[in-house]
């Protein structure tokens, strides 16, 4: 179970190195995203301070939305997604596989690029280290729920649109205890208690978003 597990995760990243121009384009679009806002803004760090939080965790959500659509796509069209649907290990295993190269591929690069980003929102070294745990923290939760949403679209035409209505309201929890932790943190209160949700919120996708996902891709793989 374990060799099929890394199996399929190896396969995925050798994949997307293979297509660096959809990796990039996920870097890019939080990097210009970001940093658009203190130009926008203007140079009142206070300001900066206090809407950095919402930014950083919107354009976290937007990015892992972009690539969501090509999830299972590619398998699907040349009939991978078939014959791991009938292999004799479990498929939540294979499923979780896909979601954590997903998750490596375009969460961590995030959670590693927040701390120069930061730096542009005069935040310091306290509320970096609090925005990257939330991070590190929720981006597998979005990853896990858009993966539900990638396996219902899965096929149809217009998929990445109907992935974003589906999942969105989804994310908002996320979102919400994500940019809520940092703003507690720069406030002053702590964010502790946004952070124990966060966790909460990925044991619980972890848990439900793959049984989901699998019932999702044998209703689209039939």
């Amino acid at each position: 179970m374990f060799k099929a597990f890394s199996t399929v995760v190896m396969r995925d990243l050798l994949l997307a190195m293979r297509h660096r121009s959809d990796i990039l384009t996920t870097l890019f679009f939080f990097v210009i995203a970001i940093s658009l806002f203190p130009l926008g803004v203007g140079p009142e760090l206070n300001t900066l301070r206090e809407i950095a939080p919402g930014v950083f965790w919107v354009a976290a959500l937007l990015a892992s939305m972009l690539s969501l659509e090509r999830l299972f796509a590619i398998d699907f069209a040349d009939g991978t997604l078939e014959q791991l649907l009938l292999t004799p290990q479990p498929a939540t295993i294979l499923v979780l596989a896909k979601v954590l190269a997903h998750w490596l591929i375009t969460g961590v690069p995030l959670v590693l690029l927040s701390p120069l980003l930061g730096l542009q929102y005069d935040l310091s070294s306290d509320v970096i280290q609090v925005l990257m745990l939330t991070l590190l923290l929720g981006t597998p939760s979005l990853s896990l729920i858009g993966a539900i949403g990638a396996a219902l679209t899965l096929g149809l035409r217009g998929g990445g649109v109907l992935v974003s209505l589906l999942v969105l309201p989804l994310y908002i929890p996320v979102l919400i205890f994500g940019a809520g932790a940092v703003e507690a943190t720069v406030s002053g209160l702590g964010g502790t208690g946004h952070i124990s949700m966060l966790a909460a919120i990925f044991l619980l996708s972890l848990v439900i978003a793959p049984l989901a996902t699998v019932a999702a891709l044998r209703v689209s793989a039939e």
